[in-house]
């Protein structure tokens, strides 16, 4: 497999508490799918879980030259993580066709994350 392109992204986590203060659930189900939003809850941060999904979703769509516009959800694109704890990325929608047209088969994730930021690179990885 080669490299396509790589996304990264930083975000400060106290912006996304605001946010989920000001708009609530509404925040909550445009930006995270309920897998993500379950994960995150079940942690003792989960400000700086959601965070850290946020800036995911943010380098995968700057990997793939979109940012976020037009018939692209938030929800496209849900970070979880496999039994060893390694975040994974699933494509759907709008974003999984885009994905499609650039050749990317697989996208690679990794995610840090401290009580003020959290930060995400991903890399495009062309299909086998």
């Amino acid at each position: 497999m080669d490299i396509i392109a790589h996304g990264i992204d930083l975000v400060d986590c106290p912006r996304i508490e605001q946010m989920m203060q000001r708009h609530g659930e509404r925040f909550l189900n445009r930006v995270f799918t309920a897998t993500e939003q379950a994960y995150a809850r079940k942690n003792k941060n989960t400000v700086e879980k959601l965070a850290g999904r946020f800036a995911a979703k943010e380098a995968i769509l700057k990997l793939m030259g979109t940012g976020w516009r037009g018939k692209i959800a938030w929800t496209d694109m849900e970070i979880t993580n496999n039994p060893s704890g390694q975040p994974e990325v699933t494509l759907s929608g709008e974003v999984k066709e885009i994905a499609g047209r650039l050749g990317i088969g697989h996208i690679s994730i990794s995610i840090t994350h401290t009580a003020n930021f959290a930060i995400a690179s991903a890399v495009a990885l062309t299909k086998k």
